[in-house]
């Protein structure tokens, strides 16, 4: 019986698009690194980082192995494994009739995901005793990004992940204005800036169901999917 192998891939882009880059790293079936590889991609977005790191990384693994992949790309997981079979039906179209991005990358995604064994799995990044293997990604990438340089190793030479501090608590305070803006927009979130300069989303004040049909909770973040509310993940695909 052939082992399973866990990994962990991701993408980088300092400007979203900039300088980009991808990493992955192959550990054996407990979770120990084995080996690393990385790559620059000149100017680029997030998403090329990261749906090039899974490509690079099923490229490299055995395909008769059953294959765990950790991620911290929403995006990347539910282009793969929820929206593939929509896209392929709809002529390579989103939902509002427009072409899907990085359609190439996702086809050759697809083409080696045929036929084997492999699950993906979210972890949050940048998270104080996170997932171990997604801060090396992470932290290759970032290098790759950053340097526009290749680089490859092994467990003996991996890259060291930035140390990851706990937030400091903020002192809460309210105001008419500030009651005023949380009990505005959908679901009667706090509006804000998504991270990336993406749309604007919002910390759901009640329970719903994205348009993806998986729902949401009370306080999770939320932006505008389609016509609706939903995973800020889920918006590329309606756009």
């Amino acid at each position: 019986m052939v082992e399973r192998v866990i990994a962990a891939c991701d993408g980088a882009a300092k400007g979203n698009p900039g300088p980009a880059g991808w990493a992955y790293v192959v550990a054996d079936g407990n979770g120990a690194p084995q080996r690393w590889e990385s790559g620059a991609l000149g100017r680029n977005t997030n998403n090329v980082g990261e749906l090039t790191a899974l490509q690079r990384l099923l490229e490299a693994t055995d395909p008769a192995a059953p294959l765990e992949v950790r991620l911290d790309s929403t995006y990347t997981r539910d282009a793969v494994t929820k929206w593939l079979h929509g896209w392929k039906r709809n002529g390579w179209r989103t939902a509002a009739g427009k072409p899907v991005a990085n359609q190439e990358l996702i086809q050759r995604i697809d083409a080696l995901l045929t036929g084997r064994d492999v699950e993906f799995v979210y972890v949050p990044a940048h998270q104080v005793d996170g997932d171990r293997l997604n801060a090396i990604a992470d932290k290759a990438a970032s290098d790759a990004a950053r340097t526009q340089q290749s680089a490859a190793g092994t467990a003996a030479d991996l890259p060291v992940p930035d140390p990851v501090t706990a937030p400091a608590p903020r002192a809460r305070r309210s105001s008419p204005s500030s009651a005023s803006s949380a009990a505005s927009g959908a679901g009667g979130g706090a509006a804000k800036r998504g991270a990336t300069g993406g749309g604007r989303t919002l910390a759901a004040k009640f329970p719903g169901r994205c348009p993806c049909g998986r729902s949401y909770g009370k306080g999770e973040t939320i932006t505008k999917v389609g016509s609706g509310w939903g995973h800020p993940g889920c918006a590329p695909a309606h756009v």
